[in-house]
């Protein structure tokens, strides 16, 4: 039986009362900036609001302008990118930013926009939608569960993806959809993030309750069906946390491309299959600081912490303050290595327990 979509102008009329207020979106009656729009849609690629809303505003205080985006330096950007992962996202903003700057502006068609470095279909109609008012309808995590719970859709995820989009589709070839496509694209994130979640949907006050075939069939949690994944690999490393007798730790900077590229590491071995102890890269008095876990898109990994104080850094490392940005994998093995030389996580020389007086 095939299912009407809901009123697109009922969740319209819900948004403009309950919409979210989010540092990169308009004021209701202002117009985008589409720096804007691509930089936090950017940031948010398999990350959650709350964790990119500093980073957001981070970047905005540093670079108020693409343009100033564009003409810093690849480091810089990367710095402060640090601790957001997905490294690639990073290198292709700059790209993007160069890319956009150059041309004198954002393309303000899908497949414009879908040409630029780091934007694929997804990103490329979620700034059209918003930035531009293009007639089109994004479809992330938060508008594909809707769609499969308002339409019923059983078809286990990722094989269900293209019917998800094509009844998305239809959600947004309504009148007043087609009128305000950028309103409607962010009602259906913030019905997805505030009303239709993963577990436990607030049903009863959603605004498209009684158009929802999932609820009236109760089963609007089970949906999106998902396919079990296999289970992810497990790689192992060693990283060596050297300090010498200014306090700076010796860094060295990953090749541009692949995981992690760009950033700065501490040295050690590379991630392999089986675990393995490492020859330390000096002579020194190493200690053992424990292991890490961390938890990449598609491996996990243990990284065995050793760290020592040198009177002098090799010369193949950087020289770099304790608290120099870096990827959470490495902030956890730093902070690790801190620990075990007696340091507080600020990487400052814990003094103990302080005596009388």
């Amino acid at each position: 039986m095939s299912v009407s979509p809901p009123s697109a102008d009922r969740l319209l009329r819900w948004y403009h009362v309950h919409r979210r207020v989010l540092p990169w979106r308009a004021a209701p009656g202002v117009r985008p900036d589409p720096y804007h729009v691509w930089l936090s849609e950017i940031m948010l690629q398999q990350t959650v609001v709350a964790t990119v809303i500093p980073y957001f505003h981070r970047f905005i205080e540093r670079y108020p302008t693409i343009g100033e985006l564009a003409a810093a330096a690849d480091e810089d950007i990367l710095g402060l990118w640090a601790g957001l992962g997905y490294y690639a996202r990073a290198r292709n903003l700059i790209r993007c930013a160069r890319a956009v700057t150059a041309a004198g502006g954002f393309p303000a068609t899908l497949e414009g926009l879908h040409n630029l470095p780091g934007i694929g279909p997804y990103t490329a109609a979620a700034v059209g939608a918003i930035a531009f008012g293009l007639p089109v309808v994004p479809v992330d995590g938060n508008v594909e569960r809707a769609a499969a719970r308002i339409f019923a859709i059983e078809t286990p995820l990722p094989a269900a993806k293209a019917e998800i989009a094509t009844a998305a589709s239809r959600l947004g070839a309504q009148d007043a959809a087609c009128a305000s496509p950028g309103d409607f694209a962010q009602a259906l994130f913030d019905l997805g993030a505030t009303i239709c979640t993963p577990r436990n949907p607030s049903c009863m006050i959603c605004p498209w309750r009684e158009g929802c075939a999932a609820q009236a069939r109760a089963i609007a949690a089970e949906l999106p069906r998902k396919a079990r994944r296999a289970a992810r690999p497990m790689r192992h490393g060693t990283v060596f946390v050297m300090r010498d007798r200014s306090g700076a730790i010796g860094l060295r900077r990953r090749p541009p491309r692949g995981l992690l590229g760009g950033m700065l590491e501490l040295p050690g071995t590379g991630f392999e299959a089986a675990p393995g102890r490492a020859d330390p890269p000096c002579a020194a008095d190493w200690v053992d600081a424990g292991s890490i876990g961390h938890v990449f898109t598609h491996f996990e990994l243990r990284l065995l912490v050793l760290a020592a104080e040198v009177p002098k850094l090799p010369p193949d490392l950087e020289a770099k303050s304790p608290e120099t940005p870096l990827p959470t994998v490495m902030r956890k093995a730093l902070d690790a290595g801190l620990a075990a030389l007696g340091d507080d996580d600020t990487g400052r020389k814990n003094p103990g327990p302080r005596g009388p007086g």
